[in-house]
């Protein structure tokens, strides 16, 4: 691994993400782990997937929160919620944008966590069309590494794919690069209450107007993931 270089600019996209991870979490948690990806394909157009968990804090809870569950957890509508999860994704595709005008390497995924009063960043370069697993596949070794979790909490079918995932990982060694930085302990809250549309909870104007402007590839994108789920 190496430290990456970072930049002013790429610092304000930093607590963008973070400021709208806090608005979507309607519940106190411990930390929080996002997965995005971005290739381009014909005609250069950036293409992906993201999503992400989260621990919620309590003695009882102990099995992360899928962002796509959120809103059925909530009893939230899920058309405004999907929104929220395609504006996030805009953040991300912002950081890719400032490496590509930097004309840096250009990576493919990133992983973002957020825990213990800090900010992590991981910047990976592999070539995803290239990688023999499927996008399914690459979201249950994902889960496995990143969440934690037993490789028998899995089902017989996830545990063959992580099983052949262990057995060959030492032959793919990948480049990342990874940024890191603490958070203050006060962070900013969410801006649900939760009795209300979760459209009249957002009280950021400027946030609003940027769903409103998002882009339909993107959305389709993630709408295509969450009937996969």
């Amino acid at each position: 691994m190496v430290a990456m270089v970072t930049t002013t600019e790429i610092r304000e996209v930093y607590k963008e993400i973070q400021k709208k991870l806090y608005y979507m979490i309607p519940e106190k948690w411990s930390r929080v782990y996002l997965y995005a990806s971005i290739t381009e394909k014909a005609y250069a157009v950036p293409v992906g997937e993201m999503y992400f968990y989260y621990f919620p804090k309590g003695i009882l809870k102990k099995n992360p929160v899928n962002v796509y569950e959120i809103p059925t957890k909530f009893n939230m509508d899920e058309e405004q919620y999907l929104k929220l999860v395609k504006n996030l994704y805009s953040s991300i595709k912002k950081l890719r944008e400032i490496y590509k005008k930097e004309k840096q390497p250009l990576w493919t995924n990133v992983t973002i966590s957020i825990a213990n009063y800090k900010f992590n960043i991981e910047y990976n370069y592999a070539k995803l069309d290239n990688k023999e697993e499927s996008n399914y596949e690459r979201h249950i070794i994902w889960r496995y590494e990143r969440l934690g979790m037993d490789i028998n909490s899995f089902s017989k079918q996830d545990k063959k794919i992580i099983e052949k995932y262990l057995v060959n990982s030492y032959i793919d060694v990948e480049k990342v690069e990874t940024y890191s930085e603490p958070l203050y302990k006060k962070p900013l809250q969410n801006s649900f209450e939760y009795e209300k549309p979760i459209f009249e909870k957002i009280q950021d104007e400027g946030l609003m107007n940027e769903l409103e402007v998002e882009g339909q590839n993107i959305s389709n994108q993630i709408i295509a993931n969450l009937k996969n789920k």
